[in-house]
């Protein structure tokens, strides 16, 4: 039995006034890509089909992009994106266990998004926050010399939230 999944259904508004904004620019690409991301917070796929008919590439070339550069992302991803911070120092005072807690306290693992798209999981390899290792940070803000007990009040903080 060959099962097909359905292709994803997206209003293309945003993705075709964004298209739009760019279309004559030399080199639009990446602001496209940007700026669908920024509006849909991820790349849905028939998004990449419309870049490429509309910019005239390749839908390859775009994947190319797409899975070469960290920032952008292919899958829904949550509203919070708890960053774990796994660089030496913070390996060293505990990471793991931090990385742990978070698995444990909402299901998720590295790169793994919340059913319910609130969390986003990533383990990192550096904050750049050494001395307040180990560190996570939650969208733009930093937490430092986290312990379970301190990652459990940050989750249950941002649960909280909405």
């Amino acid at each position: 039995m060959n099962e097909t999944m359905p292709e994803e259904e997206i209003d293309l508004a945003g993705a075709n006034a964004v298209i739009d904004k760019y279309l004559d620019m030399k080199g639009a690409l990446m602001p496209v890509l940007q700026a669908i991301q920024e509006h849909y917070g991820y790349i849905p796929e028939p998004t990449v089909h419309l870049v490429a008919e509309r910019l005239n590439v390749y839908p390859s070339q775009i994947y190319g992009v797409l899975t070469f550069y960290a920032q952008f992302h292919l899958e829904p991803r949550g509203k919070y994106i708890i960053r774990v911070c796994m660089g030496t120092a913070c390996h060293v005072k505990g990471a793991g266990r931090i990385a742990d807690t978070l698995t444990d306290r909402l299901g998720i693992g590295h790169a793994e998004t919340t059913e319910d798209l609130k969390f986003t999981a990533e383990y990192v390899a550096c904050i750049g926050a050494c001395g307040m290792a180990p560190v996570i940070m939650v969208n733009d803000d930093t937490y430092g010399s986290i312990t379970v007990q301190k990652m459990d009040e940050v989750i249950k903080k941002y649960q909280a939230m909405d």
